[in-house]
């Protein structure tokens, strides 16, 4: 078990000046429309930290639990457990959501099949998992996944792919990963660095770069890199 107290995602509210604007842009725009569309009757949400998204599902469903590693630091947690041994009985929940939590997971499989357990028969899975993004929570980052890769997956473990959206496209992913290296760098103690940060965060260059990213990636969109992928699946068989 990790830490307790983790400092987790709140709300689905961006700023502009964010340095993660654009990635949180593309995933709450593709999760919000991943809900509406298929989220239906009791939700388990698997690593739900401060459950930021609870707010999509209401008026959609019967009941949302959330289970993580560890209690959140707004103590939103319902059940401690890890996702490779979720804490529940054998069909219990019509759709499991989990977002930027399996790249976590040391067994992805173990996590899918403990998943697949809890569902009920066509019961649905909404998951999201990112392909390009630097190492981050160390030393618990052990994947980062291809479209391909999610799609064999889930079908090794009991589930039919409905759906899988890439987050964005190579001028965001460019963009984002050009903010982040910035940022990191800002993370050092040089007097000189404080200076550059100082100017950098006052004038707003983040929120200029943040929207020239999104515009240059809606003009020239490509998927052949993107920051995430979410994934819709049907439970079609018990493993």
């Amino acid at each position: 078990m990790r830490e307790e107290g983790l400092s987790r995602l709140s709300d689905v509210n961006l700023n502009r000046n964010r340095a993660d604007y654009i990635v949180m842009h593309y995933l709450i725009r593709d999760l919000q429309v991943a809900i509406g569309k298929y989220a239906r009757g009791r939700v388990l949400d698997i690593g739900c930290g401060n459950k930021p998204y609870e707010v999509f599902f209401k008026d959609r469903i019967t009941g949302y639990v959330g289970c993580d590693v560890a209690q959140s630091d707004k103590h939103k947690v319902d059940v401690i457990c890890e996702a490779t041994a979720l804490a529940f009985p054998d069909a219990q929940f019509d759709t499991v959501f989990s977002t930027q939590v399996i790249e976590h997971v040391g067994d992805p499989f173990k996590m899918l099949q403990e998943a697949n357990r809890v569902m009920q028969p066509d019961g649905l899975i909404i998951v999201s998992a990112p392909f390009c993004w630097e190492l981050h929570e160390e030393p618990y980052d052990f994947y980062r996944y291809s479209k391909y890769g999610l799609k064999a997956m889930f079908e090794q473990n009991g589930f039919e792919v409905i759906e899988i959206k890439a987050n964005g496209g190579k001028w965001a992913a460019i963009f984002q990963m050009n903010i982040n290296m910035v940022y990191s760098t800002f993370k050092k103690r040089k007097w000189w660095i404080r200076i550059a940060k100082g100017i950098f965060v006052n004038l707003r260059f983040t929120a200029l770069l943040n929207r020239v990213g999104l515009w240059l990636d809606k003009k020239y969109h490509d998927e052949l890199l993107t920051l995430n992928y979410v994934i819709i699946a049907r439970k079609v068989k018990n493993v």
